[in-house]
């Protein structure tokens, strides 16, 4: 998506790019700044939709196996319905439009961060320059010749980078029962009766276990 971001901005600021965006990074325009969010946003719906339909892009990696492709496919990326809210819904109910529509969840996530690689994103691109300007030089480095160092290349990667992962463990990963177990079973064997006594005790509890 960065690259993605990186590139569109590159050509939508070339072509059209006429107002400045901002002091630190003279040759970037809002045009540029526009065009590469959006084509960033759409970019990664068209890739998220094309990959989810495939198991191994979606397989949990405990789950998967490669003979016969069979898994348990996380939630996030099977078709759900969702209710649109009002006032949309009152207006679709008075053009006699179902007040529901479908998509994959993680369509939704793409968004998100599209979103955060196109808007925020590029302001780890901003803040690199700002460093290298108080610092008066040009590159972090001369590895890759004509772009600088590897810094020059992955500033914006990182900071995306950072916020994929704690999204990704926040919102998209769920627990998973087959890998808590495999934890469990790695644990002391007094640990492990003292987690079967705690369960037994809760679900006793809870009515869910007869006595």
């Amino acid at each position: 998506m960065v690259i993605c971001c990186d590139i569109m901005s590159y050509v939508f600021g070339f072509f059209f790019g006429k107002t400045p965006l901002i002091k630190l990074s003279p040759k970037k325009t809002w045009e540029g700044f526009i065009g590469g969010g959006i084509s960033t946003v759409v970019f990664g719906l068209i890739l998220s939709y094309c990959l989810l339909h495939h198991p191994f892009f979606v397989c949990p990696l405990e789950d998967y196996t490669v003979e016969n492709y069979n898994c348990t496919i996380p939630s996030s990326f099977v078709l759900r319905e969702f209710h649109i809210g009002r006032p949309l819904s009152i207006i679709l109910q008075v053009i006699q439009k179902p007040p529901t529509f479908q998509i994959y969840p993680f369509l939704l996530h793409t968004i998100v961060m599209g979103l955060f690689a196109s808007i925020l994103g590029p302001f780890g691109g901003f803040f690199a320059s700002g460093f290298k300007r108080a610092f008066k030089i040009k590159d972090f480095g001369d590895v890759i010749p004509g772009h600088g160092g590897l810094m020059d290349r992955f500033d914006c990667q990182l900071l995306m980078g950072t916020f994929v992962n704690v999204y990704i463990h926040t919102f998209i990963k769920v627990p998973n029962p087959s890998k808590l177990l495999q934890q469990i079973f790695w644990l002391p064997v007094d640990e492990q009766l003292y987690i079967f006594q705690s369960l037994r005790e809760h679900l006793l509890h809870e009515g869910l276990l007869d006595t």
